[in-house]
C-alpha cells in the first residue's frame, strides 16, 4: 500500500499537485481534515479494497500539528509505504496569488495578508520537517510542477530505490531552494571570458574540452565522485526517497551545466537513474 500526503503552504499549489496525481492513476481525496487521515487509511487498507495508491491532500488550516501526528501514524504500519510532499513558495508569490483569486487565506486575521502568509510558513515547520521532497512553487509553471510529479509518482518511477534529481543553476538568478546538496562550481575557470564559447552551453563539446583542460576540474570531480559514493546509500539507509544535487556557476550557462552531466553519469554507474535540469541554460 503506498500513501502520498501533500501538503504545505496555502496557495503554493497543493490542489494542483493531487490534479497531477490522479491523472498518474491514484486515488485522491483533496482537502481532508487530518483528523481524519488515520481513518481513510484505515478503510483503504482493509478487507476489501481495491485501492493500492492513495493521494491524500491535507491543508494546514489551524491544526499543523494533527498532520504531523496522522504523518507518524501512517508510517508505524510496516506495511505501507508513504511519502510526504511538502509545496511551499515565496512570501510575495503567495501574496500575488492570493490577490489575483481574491480568496481570503486562512490564517488570515486583522493583519497582513503576508503576516499570515508567515505565520503559517512558520507554524508548518513541524510540518516540513515531515517531509521526503519539498517543492518551491515560486518560479515553476504549471508545466514545470506537473514534471516534478510525473518525475517523482509516475509508474515507471515507482520503485522502492530514492529517486535522483541533479540540477544545475546559476547563482545570480537565485539559490534554489528545495535541494538536498548544493555545489560551487564558480571556482573554475569560466568558459564565459573565452569569446567563442560565450555564446555556447556546458551541452557544447568546445566548452567541456575547456574544462577538462583545467588542471582543477578532474581532481573536483574526483572528489565529489567520492562525495556522493559516501553519502547515497547513507541517505537510502536512512529511508530519503528523494534527492536533489544542485550544481551552482554564476550564470547556469557552462561549468555548472557540464558538471551536472559528469555527476550523472556517475550516479548512473552506482545504479542510479537520475533526472538532470538545467535550471538556467536558457536566461
Amino acid at each position: 500500500m503506498e500513501f502520498v500526503v501533500v501538503t504545505g503552504q496555502s496557495g503554493a499549489g497543493r490542489s494542483q499537485a493531487a490534479n497531477y496525481l490522479e491523472d498518474l492513476g491514484w486515488f485522491v481525496i483533496d482537502n481532508l481534515p487530518p483528523s481524519l487521515i488515520p481513518k481513510v487509511s484505515e478503510l483503504a487498507t482493509g478487507p476489501g479494497s481495491t485501492i493500492d495508491k492513495v493521494a491524500l491532500v491535507a491543508g494546514a488550516g489551524l491544526d499543523v500539528e494533527r498532520i504531523a501526528g496522522a504523518v507518524r501514524e501512517l508510517r508505524a504500519d510496516p506495511d505501507s509505504r508513504v511519502r510526504v510532499v511538502f509545496l511551499q513558495a515565496r512570501t510575495p508569490a503567495l501574496v500575488s496569488r492570493y490577490e489575483s483569486t481574491r480568496r481570503p487565506h486562512p490564517w488570515a486575521t486583522e493583519n497582513s495578508l503576508a503576516a499570515a502568509i508567515d505565520a503559517e510558513r512558520q507554524a508548518l515547520e513541524v510540518v516540513k520537517a515531515e517531509a521526503d521532497m519539498i517543492i518551491d512553487t515560486t518560479n515553476l509553471t504549471v508545466h514545470q510542477l506537473r514534471d516534478r510529479m510525473v518525475d517523482a509518482f509516475s509508474d515507471e518511477s515507482g520503485t522502492g530505490s530514492m529517486q535522483v534529481r541533479v540540477l544545475s543553476f546559476g547563482y545570480k538568478h537565485g539559490l534554489p531552494v528545495d535541494v538536498d546538496l548544493v555545489f560551487d562550481c564558480r571556482f573554475l575557470p569560466n568558459p564565459h571570458w573565452v569569446d567563442e564559447l560565450r555564446p555556447l552551453t556546458g551541452r557544447d563539446l568546445p566548452v567541456a574540452r575547456f574544462l577538462q583542460q583545467q588542471p582543477i576540474t578532474e581532481e573536483f570531480l574526483e572528489r565529489l565522485r567520492d562525495l556522493l559514493t559516501l553519502l547515497m546509500p547513507a541517505y537510502e539507509s536512512e529511508g530519503k526517497s528523494y534527492l536533489t544535487v544542485a550544481l551552482g556557476c554564476t550564470g547556469g550557462h557552462h561549468r555548472s551545466v557540464w558538471i551536472a552531466t559528469q555527476i550523472r553519469e556517475h550516479l548512473v554507474d552506482l545504479g542510479y537513474d537520475p533526472r538532470v535540469t538545467h535550471r538556467d541554460i536558457d536566461r
